[in-house]
C-alpha cells in the first residue's frame, strides 16, 4: 500500500514538472508573439516616433500643465528635465530637453521608458522626437543634454488639465540593442 501510494506521488510529481516546464516555455514563446501583434496593431508603440496624418488645430481656449518627471533604475546617472512643466494649448508642439550624466568611470548603454499620468494619456500625446526611441552610450563622466518634441490632442477630454510625461533610465548589457516595442 505505501509502494502504491509513493508510485502515484512520483507519477504525479513527474506530470507537474512537466506541466511547470511546458508554461515556462510557453511564457517566453509569447514574448515574440506579442511584440509582432503590438507591431501588427499599432499597440504599445511607445518607442517610435509619432506620425501626424492630418493636420491638427491648436485649441487656444484651453490650456494643460504638463509635467515633467526623471528617474533612473539601477544606474549612476543623474537624469533630470531642465524644466519641471510647461503650460501649452492642445495641439501646439513643444519642445523640452532633459539632461543627464553618467557620474560612473565607466562606459554604460541605457534606455528610457517613458509613463504618463493619467495613464490614458499616450492615446492623445504624440511625440516627434524623444531619446526614448534610441539606447543611449554615455562615456565615463560625460553629460548630454536631450531633446523631446511632443503635442498633446484637442481630443484630450477637456476635465484634464494637468498631466504628467515620466521617463526611467535602465541600463541595458553592453551589446544589446534599444529595447522595441
Amino acid at each position: 500500500m505505501v509502494d502504491n501510494k509513493l508510485e502515484i506521488n512520483i507519477v504525479m510529481m513527474k506530470k507537474l514538472l512537466v506541466f511547470s516546464l511546458i508554461m515556462f516555455v510557453f511564457g517566453y514563446a509569447l514574448v515574440p508573439f506579442y511584440e509582432k501583434f503590438c507591431e501588427i496593431t499599432g499597440i504599445n508603440n511607445l518607442l517610435q516616433p509619432d506620425v501626424l496624418t492630418k493636420e491638427i488645430r491648436v485649441d487656444e481656449e484651453r490650456w494643460i500643465t504638463v509635467e515633467f518627471d526623471a528617474n533612473t533604475r539601477g544606474l549612476p546617472w543623474q537624469f533630470k528635465p531642465l524644466q519641471s512643466s510647461v503650460r501649452i494649448h492642445p495641439g501646439q508642439p513643444v519642445n523640452v530637453m532633459y539632461e543627464i550624466t553618467n557620474d560612473s568611470e565607466r562606459e554604460i548603454n541605457g534606455q528610457a521608458i517613458p509613463s504618463y499620468s493619467p495613464r490614458f494619456l499616450e492615446k492623445h500625446l504624440k511625440k516627434f522626437e524623444c531619446f526614448c526611441f534610441t539606447k543611449q552610450v554615455l562615456k565615463p563622466n560625460e553629460t548630454r543634454q536631450m531633446p523631446v518634441q511632443f503635442m498633446i490632442e484637442p481630443s484630450l477630454p477637456v476635465d484634464i488639465q494637468t498631466v504628467t510625461i515620466s521617463y526611467t533610465f535602465f541600463e541595458l548589457p553592453a551589446g544589446v540593442s534599444a529595447v522595441k516595442k
